[in-house]
């Protein structure tokens, strides 16, 4: 089986078919075999995958591969010629019936990262409490792309080591094509099968999430004694609620709230301002 990386355009072997006429020597012809019971893809024209992961997949795609193969790999995944996919860490397998009696073998490889790697991305995430909230809720956030691009790594492969057992040499083959859009369809449906073909299953990130303490906002470094001398009697703000004084009242308050009879209230009230003044 020859393997090829998207983006490498594949050598088509050709010879002379009478005169003034050639043909592709990997010409497949005739009609695929129809599938009963095939994996087929949900839309049925347009655009496929509605999800941002999906379409981000496919955004790749579109831009690596030939566009005419895609848009015959498209028709065979719409049509059901894809019998199986299974996922792994940094491979896809899926076998996909064409014209000929057996089916193909389709094989599609990205890098997988090790352990260490994962490690180091998991606290990145746990250290940011709205993607792992986010995350523990099946949710995948549109923002952890730039976390992995911060740490230098890539969520979404930049090319893709491709191979079919098919005699065509044209690149992407239709059988490819039609399983690397089932496969951007499947995104949509588990976001986290992404994750997956990178390394890391749905469990072991929420596993390992759930593990990690979520970080406190309100905690304070503790900084030992020794190191705090410099600045430990200079003043600062105190924990004491600051003491209320109650507000002078007016002097002549009392005659107002008990008024005397008659005309003392007169007499009386430039005694009561002269003994606030005393």
């Amino acid at each position: 089986m020859p393997r090829r990386k998207a983006g490498e355009p594949g050598q088509a072997q050709r010879k002379a078919d009478g005169p003034g006429q050639v043909r592709n020597a990997w010409f497949e012809a005739g009609e695929p075999i129809r599938v009963e019971g095939g994996l087929k893809a949900r839309s049925q024209r347009g655009s496929i995958g509605s999800a941002w992961w999906s379409r981000r997949f496919i955004d790749i795609l579109e831009r690596i591969c030939d566009k005419g193969r895609l848009s015959r790999g498209r028709a065979y995944a719409r049509k059901g010629q894809v019998l199986t996919i299974d996922l792994s860490p940094g491979e896809v397998t899926a076998a996909v019936q064409g014209s000929r009696p057996d089916p193909y073998e389709v094989v599609i490889r990205i890098e997988a990262y090790g352990e260490t790697r994962w490690a180091a991305i998991e606290e990145e995430i746990a250290a940011q409490a709205v993607y792992r909230a986010r995350l523990l809720a099946g949710e995948m956030p549109a923002e952890i792309e730039e976390l992995f691009a911060a740490m230098g790594v890539d969520l979404f492969p930049r090319d893709l080591d491709m191979d079919c057992s098919c005699p065509d040499w044209g690149f992407p083959c239709k059988h490819l094509s039609a399983v690397l859009y089932l496969l951007a369809e499947s995104f949509d449906d588990d976001p986290f099968l992404v994750l997956a073909w990178r390394g890391r299953t749905r469990e072991q990130l929420l596993g390992s999430l759930a593990d990690e303490p979520a970080m406190d906002p309100l905690r304070v470094a503790d900084v030992p004694f020794a190191d705090r001398l410099a600045d430990f009697y200079a003043p600062g703000a105190t924990a004491h609620r600051p003491e209320r004084r109650p507000a002078a009242a007016a002097p002549d308050l009392l005659l107002r709230v008990f008024p005397p009879p008659g005309d003392l209230e007169r007499a009386l009230t430039p005694a009561y301002k002269g003994l606030a003044q005393a």
